[in-house]
């Protein structure tokens, strides 16, 4: 069940707005590039990749893919007019390779077919010739011999190897942190549109139509002008489709230039998964030393993360993590490494959290270590070393926390969710229970929100007021179910306190709003909102100085309330407003801008603010297990999070749903699996397990923090919520380990590297009862 009482009265912001698309997304109504009418004379294409991960290509004949029914064309490396890397901050990613191999299902060559049938078919009908070499597949591996896509990055405080020496207690850890594939409802997916000019239309399945767009442009070796990318709704993302799109856009365009036809590219799933890069799975360590309370006096941490082969969004995502290797405690003195390891794999890229949720993971395992270490409540122990005022809140990196939530939000939900009386019923059920234990953790989340790269925290938006009243917003954001168009839209509304239906957000275009960032970092709503905000202050204010100049009253007299405009003696509606004004020859349309302010970070030096605020939450789960087989049940989960001032409680308590369970499934069932040659088992929904409904918890309670606010200037002091509710899912995994602990007492901490699946569960169970 779900929970959330409604903020002060407004006429948009604040209110549980239904998500604009929502009615079609139920009726099948809403469109995806795949159901959007197909353009005459329309090609579709296929991908050829690589059968192997590590080598170089001997011989390649595609003589008999020319040949085949429906083929049009075919192209390799050789037949592109522009760049061939289309690495998005660094070098190292060809969109097509005609010598070197890098990883199992690399991109060689691309067919256009008249229907996807043949061009499918046609892929087979390659022959290529190898000379295998033998694949970096292991973190072991390419940390042995010290092979990075980028060098390390270390962040320090003080001299964490004196402080924990003369600790009184020491311990070290090590986990093994698992991947994690998107597994988005809509795969990659892109069309491509010559136009008369020369120029193209791309629809794609995008979260960073700018990068497409440029992408396109630097394949084809043309200008950005040229180039309109439209992206209207995405079937899911979660970070996958931030640079990893581009590809096939790239490819789509390629071949919609060279045939001067419409070219449709989607991935057929199992090729999407064994193309397309994951979550990083990282190697960590950890040596911490405390005192007798528990509280830490030094940390050293080591995150060792496979990249892949090549660099993608590898060096942010691990300074991410390295950021969030505090998560909400206070590190007296520290030390946090880390590495970006190349290996022969799918390149890695961003997913919901964004290498934070690895970071945190490392701590968290630390917290109930030391606990068991101390025969203290796990609980306690967080709350002992939880960041707080008086020298105890400026984290390893530098940034001070300005406003201590954490202590007090922790506190409530132990109360709500009746925390210590459910462990004492706990430990008595384990203690009579031979074959069935349960388990409780509660561990809170503190997420930094801003982009780390500094140039992507700024955002542009394109407001249109009709005569008739309607408006007509366009924003740099895209939309991937997760309701940024519908806050946004709430946004506008609340400056002009007009109905939100009075508003429409249209698709997301680059020949609108120019340079966008991508819609990722939990950033939408706070960039594309505010961006939409300062469009709509300039038309507000254009409105009140045409009154002001044409009633001869002051900008105080003009009050816009319920879709009415009150003036001197004169109550409008706000169409009145816009029509007087049009014909007043008022110019009613502008751009908005933002930029984030306060954020710094000095990478040489590992210091900064990368961060304008933290949001943060906890949760409690509760779980069983069968001793005997190591299967589990997730049977209670209590959530309380910061949104500061909720755009719409509705949409973020969905996001809060929806982002723990992606969470949960990331630490218990989703396990991606590799050959010894490099070949991605774990390629199809038979063989990858994410959550089903049936995972849910029967008991899932949610509820928003109330009577918080952003101290920092964010859209209407609310608080970013995409990602930081995944993180919540660390207690289902705390919960998992404090399970198998009872069956010693709570005298050991079990080693179980997520995801926890069932073997895993029943492994640390057997070497738990052989203590």
């Amino acid at each position: 069940m779900s929970e959330s009482k409604n903020r002060p009265q407004t006429i948009a912001v604040g209110r549980a707005q239904a998500h604009d698309s929502a009615r079609m997304h139920v009726t099948g109504q809403a469109l995806y590039v795949d159901d959007l009418p197909q353009p005459a004379n329309l090609l579709h294409a296929a991908i050829g990749c690589s059968a192997i991960a590590c080598g170089t290509i001997t011989h390649i004949n595609l003589a008999a893919i020319r040949q085949a029914e429906g083929v049009v064309t075919v192209i390799t490396d050789q037949d592109i007019p522009g760049s061939i890397d289309i690495g998005p901050v660094f070098p190292g990613d060809p969109l097509l390779t005609s010598d070197e191999i890098a990883f199992h299902g690399q991109a060689i060559f691309a067919v256009a077919a008249t229907s996807l049938l043949a061009a499918r078919q046609a892929v087979q009908l390659a022959q290529i010739n190898y000379r295998n070499r033998q694949p970096v597949l292991t973190i072991d591996q390419a940390m042995a011999t010290q092979n990075f896509v980028r060098p390390p990055h270390f962040q320090q405080r003080g001299d964490p190897k004196e402080v924990i020496d003369r600790a009184p207690h020491q311990l070290a850890g090590q986990l093994r942190i698992g991947g994690q594939e998107h597994f988005y409802l809509e795969g990659q997916v892109s069309l491509a549109i010559p136009s008369e000019d020369g120029g193209l239309l791309i629809h794609t399945s995008s979260q960073h139509p700018s990068e497409v767009q440029k992408r396109v442009a630097q394949v084809l070796g043309i200008s950005c002008n040229r180039v309109t990318v439209e992206v209207r709704r995405m079937g899911g993302a979660f970070g996958g489709k931030e640079t990893q799109a581009a590809q096939w856009a790239c490819l789509a365009a390629v071949l919609a230039v060279r045939t001067a036809r419409p070219v449709k590219l989607r991935l057929a799933r199992m090729d999407d998964m064994k193309m397309t890069g994951k979550r990083h799975d990282f190697q960590t360590h950890y040596k911490v030393g405390f005192d007798e309370q528990g509280q830490l006096q030094g940390a050293d941490i080591s995150l060792s993360a496979r990249c892949g082969y090549s660099p993608d969004l590898s060096d942010a995502i691990v300074d991410r993590a390295m950021f969030h290797a505090d998560n909400a405690y206070f590190l007296p003195t520290a030390r946090v490494a880390g590495y970006r390891c190349r290996t022969n794999t799918t390149s890695n890229t961003a997913f919901r959290g964004f290498g934070g949720p690895q970071g945190m993971l490392v701590i968290e395992m630390a917290m109930d270590d030391i606990a068991r270490r101390l025969g203290k409540d796990p609980l306690d122990i967080r709350k002992a070393n939880l960041y707080q005022s008086g020298g105890r809140d400026t984290t390893h990196y530098g940034q001070k926390i300005e406003q201590h939530i954490l202590p007090t939000l922790v506190a409530e939900l132990e109360h709500s969710s009746a925390y210590r009386v459910r462990r004492q019923q706990i430990t008595t059920f384990n203690q009579t229970s031979p074959v069935l234990k349960k388990g409780l953790a509660l561990t809170p989340v503190k997420f930094g929100i801003s982009f780390t790269v500094p140039h992507l925290n700024q955002a542009g938006a394109l407001l249109h007021i009709y005569s008739d009243g309607s408006i007509l917003l366009n924003h740099g954001g895209t939309e991937m179910g997760q309701g940024l168009f519908t806050k946004v839209m709430q946004v506008v509304a609340e400056v002009f306190q007009v109905n939100p239906d009075t508003i429409r957000v249209s698709a997301t275009r680059t020949d609108k709003v120019p340079n966008t960032s991508p819609t990722a970092a939990s950033s939408g709503s706070d960039l594309n909102g505010q961006a939409a905000f300062s469009a709509a202050m300039i038309l507000r204010q254009r409105l009140i100085d045409f009154l002001v100049r044409s009633y001869a009253i002051t900008a105080g007299d003009v009050n816009f309330l319920d879709g009415r405009v009150r003036f001197a003696n004169h109550d409008w509606s706000f169409a009145k407003l816009a029509d007087a004004a049009y014909l007043a020859r008022v110019p009613l349309s502008t751009t908005g801008f933002y930029k984030t302010p306060k954020i710094h970070y000095d990478r040489s030096q590992g210091q900064g603010r990368p961060f304008y605020y933290f949001a943060n939450g906890a949760a409690v789960s509760e779980v069983v297990i069968d001793t005997l087989t190591g299967e589990y049940q997730v049977r209670r989960v209590d959530i309380l999070h910061d949104v500061g001032n909720s755009l719409n409680p509705a949409i973020d308590i969905g996001q809060i749903e929806g982002g723990f369970i992606q969470g949960m499934g990331w630490l218990t069932t989703e396990e991606l699996c590799w050959s010894d040659e490099g070949h991605l088992l774990s390629n199809n929904p038979a063989t990858y397990k994410i959550p089903t409904i049936g995972d849910t918890p029967a008991d899932f309670r949610i509820r928003l923090l109330q009577n918080s606010n952003n101290q920092e200037a964010s859209i209407y002091h609310s608080k970013a919520v995409g990602e930081p509710p995944l993180m919540l899912a660390i207690s289902v995994w705390s919960a998992l380990r404090d399970a198998i602990s009872s069956l010693c007492d709570y005298r050991i901490s079990p080693q179980l590297d997520p995801p926890a699946t069932p073997e895993r569960v029943l492994w640390a169970v057997e070497a738990a009862q052989q203590q």
